[in-house]
């Protein structure tokens, strides 16, 4: 029998075998779809996983600061001129003609001292003085009379040489006795004491019949202090130093005249940064022609000093205090960045920013202590500040 004469094959198995390959392609797109959703479930775990592990932090933009409208700094109100008068000569006060708070003119005279000794010393000199005169004339004669001598050969050539040496050491004497009546010329002026500029008399330290002494022991007689204007001495912080040029209005504020505010100009600067203090000194000029402020008070002084440098404001609660210096936290490319800053002035709830940003930077709010640099993390949105209850 031949294949083409074999009978063909039952219906039931033909049936059969499609069922199977039903079943093995049904089988096939299952395990297909579920490899699938595994894969995408595994990959959102994934994600979930790393969301999860980042620290959430909330961020807020930097708020550049404004130049300085004003500043407000301590000063001392210093008379222009002052001068301690001493004594340059010794003896007993005879006579005072100031007291303290006395207005004085210059050249006025304040007080005269007795000087017995110098009085003396005077009258001496100026008989030594006299005495060395005629023994430079005598000198003189006999230095003239050897030179007529000489022409005749009367005398030898070494008496001619002692007599006009002689006369020469004649003129020194007459030269050094007159310097010292000069000398004592000058100490008798000084018996006389003189205001050296007008002003006020704030110190008087001496009296009638009180002995007067000089050089490094003397005391103190009177001080004069000239009022009509007045220097108001200020340190400014460095970080204002370059902006404090002379020319700059300022006022001043005293005490004793709460709301009133006096006008002035910056006159001076020292021109270097004190190292103890890290300031510069500053004295700004006043009028006082009326004598309404008084040398050695207290003083406010107002400025209007613009920074070079662009500043920023930043809460208080974006400060992070490590041993190696402040910080604030950034995000950059989902991770946390530890900047070092340098803080100016504080304003309570916000402090200023002089140095350490540039502006574009995202820093984190209440950032944890346990924040580190690198650390990943993600920005979530503030929250809304909660309201009262009713």
């Amino acid at each position: 029998m031949t294949p083409a004469d074999a009978p063909p094959p039952p219906r039931g198995s033909r049936g059969a075998l499609i069922l199977v390959a039903i079943v093995l392609a049904v089988a096939a797109v299952t395990a297909a779809w579920g490899i699938r959703s595994r894969g995408t479930a595994l990959a959102e775990l994934t994600r979930e996983t790393r969301e999860t592990s980042a620290l959430a932090v909330s961020v807020i933009a930097l708020t550049r600061g404004s130049a300085p409208e004003e500043i407000t700094l301590p000063g001392n109100v210093l008379p222009y001129t002052d001068a301690a008068i001493f004594a340059r000569t010794t003896g007993y006060l005879s006579r005072r003609y100031a007291d303290i708070g006395s207005r004085v003119k210059a050249g006025q005279v304040l007080a005269e001292i007795d000087t017995p000794e110098i009085d003396q010393q005077l009258l001496q000199a100026r008989a030594d003085l006299a005495t060395a005169k005629a023994n430079e004339t005598l000198a003189r004669t006999t230095a003239e009379r050897y030179q007529d001598l000489i022409k005749t050969d009367s005398v030898s050539r070494q008496d001619l040489d002692n007599a006009t040496g002689g006369y020469e050491a004649r003129k020194a004497a007459v030269l050094s006795a007159d310097a010292n009546v000069k000398r004592l010329e000058a100490l008798e002026k000084f018996k006389t004491i003189h205001a050296p500029f007008a002003g006020i008399i704030t110190a008087r330290n001496t009296d009638i019949g009180a002995l007067i002494g000089s050089g490094s022991g003397a005391r103190e007689l009177f001080h004069v202090a000239a009022i009509d204007r007045l220097r108001v001495a200020v340190n400014v912080p460095e970080m204002y130093a370059r902006a404090a040029r002379p020319g700059m209005a300022a006022s001043v504020e005293l005490q004793e005249r709460p709301g009133r505010q006096f006008p002035g100009r910056i006159a001076r600067t020292a021109g270097a940064i004190d190292p103890a203090s890290r300031t510069l000194l500053v004295e700004i000029d006043l009028d006082n022609a009326s004598g309404e402020l008084m040398p050695g008070a207290y003083a406010e002084v107002h400025f209007k000093l613009p920074t070079d440098a662009a500043t920023f404001r930043l809460p208080v609660n974006t400060l992070i205090f490590r041993t190696d210096g402040l910080r604030v936290a950034i995000v950059k490319s989902g991770r946390a960045a530890l900047i070092p800053i340098t803080l100016g002035r504080d304003f309570g709830n916000t402090v200023e920013v002089v140095s350490g940003l540039t502006g574009a930077e995202l820093v984190v709010v209440n950032p944890p202590d346990s924040l580190t640099d690198g650390q990943a993390v993600s920005v979530v949105p503030a929250d809304p500040p909660k309201r009262p209850a009713p």
